[in-house]
């Protein structure tokens, strides 16, 4: 589907005009707010509302563990926007997810974690899911795993949670196209180079960082996309530069890039969650600057 019809099929106002393509790379790098650019026409924001279901909780039972608390933290709604409820995916030890969670107990972040998702329920980022009272679910159903949901059974378990965004955090699987398709422009992921370099299948953690090195690259960085049927395609939506330094060895650039990536993404989630990612006519996504509307980056 291009992206035209998607934003006319779920803006209110289907013929308000949008940004148009001002020739420029957009992308988060450790830079003072003169790196926004000012754009005075209009765009077009692009708001989800997902059916409102009623939130349950289930007990351990078909890929599903019971939580006994499902309160939200801080008001429902902050300048007119509802707070709302997340769904993070993670395989290990989910440090990214656990930055959102302080974000948003915090009051930075203006909506919840939900629900986790996992491929492995012993990982990590389930443990400290459990522990805060976040209920797990298992996804996919593998051989490892015969507790895990089938793809529709996920969306509507998401469904059911209510849930607003999805955000991949070190989710190693290949998202389903249901879950695409339930939840257009409405699913992120974080990357741990600067796609479209060393992304794609094959890819991931420390991988990523020794073919960074091996190849010579000054810079490296998180990326943050949107995401599609591929591995690390989807638009992109913010950058960070991280340098890669002439003695680095992979896992110290791991954990340069790690660090800017807990920054990047409770910032972008930030946005997200306060409804302030516009898309340009072409298809590409903006961050709206909170401090000043006119400007996007």
């Amino acid at each position: 589907m291009k992206a035209q019809s998607l934003v006319s099929g779920f803006c209110s106002n289907p013929t308000t005009p949008s940004i148009p393509n001002t020739k420029k790379s957009f992308f988060q790098a450790p830079t003072p707010p003169s790196a926004y650019f000012s754009q005075s026409r209009k765009w077009v924001s692009f708001k989800i509302q997902h059916s409102a279901l009623q939130r349950v909780w289930y007990n351990k039972q078909n890929g599903v563990e019971e939580v006994k608390d499902g309160t939200s933290h801080g008001n429902d709604l902050e300048n007119g926007v509802r707070r709302k409820k997340l769904a993070v995916f993670v395989s290990g030890g989910g440090s990214n997810f656990r930055s959102i969670h302080e974000a948003s107990l915090g009051g930075s972040v203006h909506g919840d974690i939900a629900v986790l998702v996992t491929n492995k329920r012993g990982c990590g980022g389930s443990v400290y899911a459990r522990d805060n009272g976040i209920p797990v679910v298992l996804f996919p159903k593998t051989k490892d795993e015969p507790d895990g949901l089938a793809p529709n059974d996920l969306v509507a378990e998401l469904r059911k949670f209510e849930v607003d965004f999805v955000l991949l955090a070190g989710y190693l699987k290949l998202i389903p196209v249901e879950l695409i398709r339930a939840y257009p422009r409405s699913i992120l992921n974080i990357h741990p180079s600067l796609l479209p370099a060393f992304g794609g299948k094959g890819y991931y953690g420390m991988k990523v960082h020794k073919a960074v090195i091996a190849s010579g690259a000054r810079y490296s960085g998180p990326t943050i996309h949107f995401v599609d049927e591929h591995y690390d395609t989807g638009r992109i939506l913010a950058q960070s530069v991280v340098p890669v330094l002439a003695k680095d060895t992979a896992e110290e650039l791991a954990a340069r890039v790690l660090q800017e990536e807990h920054r990047l993404y409770v910032e972008v989630t930030t946005a997200l969650c306060e409804e302030r990612i516009i898309w340009r006519e072409d298809g590409v996504p903006l961050i709206q600057s909170k401090e000043n509307p006119s400007e996007y980056r």
